[in-house]
C-alpha cells in the first residue's frame, strides 16, 4: 500500500503504467487507432458463467429492472415535494393548529432529511441479506405511510407520518444505483445511469408541478392517496421485476473458466457465457429469488455493513461527490419550497397555478440529461481509444460535470436576484434560475455515482450512504431555517451564499480530474481489503 506522498511523488510514467481499481481496459488490444467498431468493447467487469450473476441476465430482465429502479426514485422524490404548493391551504383544513410558513416548512424538511439518513440502515442492509429484500421492505413502508399521512388528523402525526415515509423512499437514492451498478458492464453504466438521474431528479419537479392542481381541486388529503397509489404501483414493480443482483464473483466457484488466468475475457469468450445453456435455464421466477438465509457470498457480519460505510469518508472522491450532491439538492429542494410562495404573493399572484414555478426545472433537467446520455459514455470510450491504448480511468468522466456545475452555480445567483426584487415578468428569472440548478443536478448521479462505481467497485453503495446522508443533512438544514432567513434579509442574501458555497464545491473536481489517480493509488489497498 502506497500512502498518499508516495503516490503523489511518482513520475507520470509511472502513474500510467498502475492499475488500481478504476483503472480498467474497455477495449480490445487488437483494436487500431482509427477502428470504433462496437464489438471491440472489453465487458468489464468480468462475468462468470453462473446464471445467478447479474452481468448475464438478458436485455429484458436489465431492463425492466432500470425502469423500476428509476420509477422508484421518481415516486420517491415525488411523494417529498408534491405537498409544497399546497402549503398554503393548512388554515382551512387544520383551523385548530395554526403554523407559519417557517414552521410548515418542517412537513417537507423532515421527509428531505430521511431520504438521505435511512440510508445508514439500507445500505448495509442491501449489502448483508442482498438489494431485492431492502426494496421490496422500503417500497412497502413508503406506501403504508403514505396511507397514513392522508389520514394524519394533527400536525404531530402528519410530521411523524413524514418522517417514515421518508425513510421508505431513502433506498432508492443508493440501493436502486448500486442494482443498476451491478447490472450493466462499464460501458454501459453511463447510459443506464442517465436514465435513472432524469427519473431521480425530476420527480420532486413534477411533485411540485402537479400538487397545487391536485390540492387545490380534491383536497388536501388527495396528494398522499396519489402518493399512496404511486408507492403502491412501485411496490408490485419491484415485487415482479427486479431480481436479486447482489453477487460476488470472486467466490464464484464458476469463475475459474472465466478469470482463472487473470486475464480481461475476450467479447465472443463473454458472449458465449451470456449465451451458455445454464444461463437460459435460469429462469425468471429463480432471479427473483432473495438470499435471506442462504447468503453465499457475505464476506462480514452486518455490523461489519453498518460500520462500513462511515470508512468510505477515507476516499477523497467521496467528499467531492458528496459536496456536489448535497449542494446541489439543498438548492433544488430550497427553491421547491420557496419559489411557490414567491409566486403565490404579489405581484404574481399564480394561486392554484403556482406549481408552474416547476416547468423551468423540468426543462433544464431534460436538457441535462440530453446532455449526459450523449456524453457519459462516449467520453470515456473516445478517450481510451484514442490516448489510452484501450485503457479508462475512472476520471475520464469528469469533464462532463465542468459546464453543468458552472451554469449551476450561476443559477443560484439569478435565481436569488430575481427573488429579491419581483416584478411582471421577473417569473421568467425565477423559471431560468431554477432550470439552471436542475441542470447541474443531472450530472451528479450521471458522472458522479459513476464515477464511485468505477473507482471504488463494490464500496460504492457505502459511498451513496454518506453522499445521501451529508445531500439530506443540507437540503434540511437550508429548507429548516430558509423560510426565516429571506424574510428577514431577503432572497439575495442566502441564494448568494450558496452560489458562492456551489461555486467552491464544484472547483473540487478540478484536482480531483487531475490527480485523481494518484489518490486511487493511494487509497486501492483500502478499498481491495474492504471491498
Amino acid at each position: 500500500m502506497k500512502s498518499f506522498r508516495e503516490a503523489f511523488a511518482l513520475s507520470a510514467a509511472e502513474v500510467d503504467e498502475l492499475t488500481p481499481p478504476g483503472t480498467v481496459r474497455i477495449l480490445d488490444n487488437r483494436e487500431d487507432a482509427a477502428s470504433t467498431q462496437d464489438n471491440h468493447i472489453v465487458k468489464f467487469p468480468k462475468p462468470t458463467d453462473s446464471p445467478r450473476d447479474p452481468l448475464n441476465y438478458s436485455f429484458s430482465r436489465k431492463a425492466g429492472a432500470l425502469i423500476v429502479a428509476s420509477l422508484y426514485a421518481f415516486i420517491a422524490n415525488y411523494t417529498s415535494s408534491i405537498i409544497a404548493p399546497i402549503l398554503q391551504l393548512w388554515p382551512t383544513v387544520y383551523p385548530t393548529e395554526p403554523k407559519d410558513f417557517s414552521e410548515l416548512s418542517y412537513i417537507i424538511a423532515v421527509a428531505v432529511l430521511m431520504l438521505g439518513a435511512s440510508n445508514i440502515w439500507w445500505v448495509p442492509l442491501s449489502n448483508w441479506m442482498g438489494r431485492r429484500p431492502v426494496l421490496i421492505i422500503a417500497t412497502l413502508l413508503m406506501m403504508l405511510c403514505s396511507v397514513w399521512a392522508a389520514k394524519a388528523e394533527s400536525f404531530g402525526s402528519l410530521i411523524a407520518a413524514r418522517i417514515l415515509q421518508g425513510a421508505g423512499g431513502g433506498a432508492a437514492d443508493t440501493v436502486a444505483p448500486a442494482l443498476i451498478g451491478d447490472l450493466y458492464f462499464i460501458h454501459e453504466r453511463g447510459r443506464a445511469m442517465a436514465v435513472y438521474t432524469i427519473f431521480l431528479c425530476s420527480g420532486s419537479l413534477f411533485g411540485g408541478l402537479t400538487g397545487g392542481y391536485i390540492g387545490f381541486h380534491y383536497g388536501w388529503a388527495s396528494v398522499f392517496w396519489v402518493s399512496t397509489a404511486l408507492s403502491g404501483f412501485v411496490f408490485l414493480g419491484v415485487v415482479f421485476f427486479v431480481p436479486e443482483t447482489l453477487f460476488d464473483r470472486s467466490l464464484s466457484s464458476d469463475n475459474a473458466s472465466v478469470s482463472s488466468d487473470n486475464k480481461t475475457p475476450s467479447t465472443k469468450e463473454v458472449e458465449a457465457i451470456a449465451e451458455s445453456p445454464i444461463s437460459e435455464s435460469f429462469t425468471f421466477i429463480q432471479s427473483l429469488q432473495t438470499n435471506l438465509g442462504r447468503h453465499p457470498h457475505a464476506h462480514g457480519n452486518l455490523l461489519h455493513y453498518l460500520v462500513q460505510p462511515w470508512c468510505t469518508l477515507l476516499l477523497p472522491g467521496t467528499w467531492v461527490v458528496m459536496m456536489h450532491y448535497a449542494g446541489l439538492v439543498g438548492g433544488i429542494v430550497t427553491v421547491s419550497l420557496i419559489g411557490p410562495q414567491l409566486v403565490a404573493m404579489p405581484p404574481y399572484l399564480w394561486g392554484a397555478n403556482v406549481g408552474l414555478i416547476n416547468v423551468g426545472a423540468v426543462i433544464g433537467c431534460v436538457v441535462g440529461y440530453l446532455y449526459t446520455y450523449i456524453l457519459a459514455d462516449r467520453q470515456l470510450k473516445s478517450k481510451a481509444k484514442q490516448q489510452r491504448q484501450g485503457m479508462a480511468e475512472a476520471e475520464d468522466r469528469l469533464p462532463t460535470m465542468f459546464f453543468p456545475l458552472v451554469v449551476a452555480t450561476a443559477g443560484f445567483l439569478v435565481f436569488g436576484f430575481c427573488a429579491k426584487n419581483p416584478g411582471k415578468d421577473r417569473w421568467v428569472g425565477l423559471q431560468a434560475g431554477y432550470a439552471m440548478i436542475a441542470f447541474g443536478l443531472t450530472q451528479v448521479p450521471s458522472v458522479g455515482f459513476n464515477y464511485l462505481i468505477d473507482a471504488y467497485g463494490s464500496l460504492a453503495g457505502d459511498c451513496f450512504t454518506m453522499v445521501t446522508i451529508l445531500r439530506s443533512v443540507i437540503a434540511f438544514a437550508w429548507t429548516f431555517f430558509v423560510a426565516t432567513w429571506i424574510q428577514d434579509r431577503g432572497a439575495a442574501e442566502p441564494f448568494g451564499i450558496f452560489g458562492m458555497l456551489m461555486g467552491l464545491f464544484g472547483l473540487l473536481t478540478v484536482p480531483l480530474f487531475l490527480f485523481g489517480k494518484r489518490m486511487r493509488i493511494a487509497t486501492a489497498a483500502r478499498v481491495q481489503r474492504q471491498g
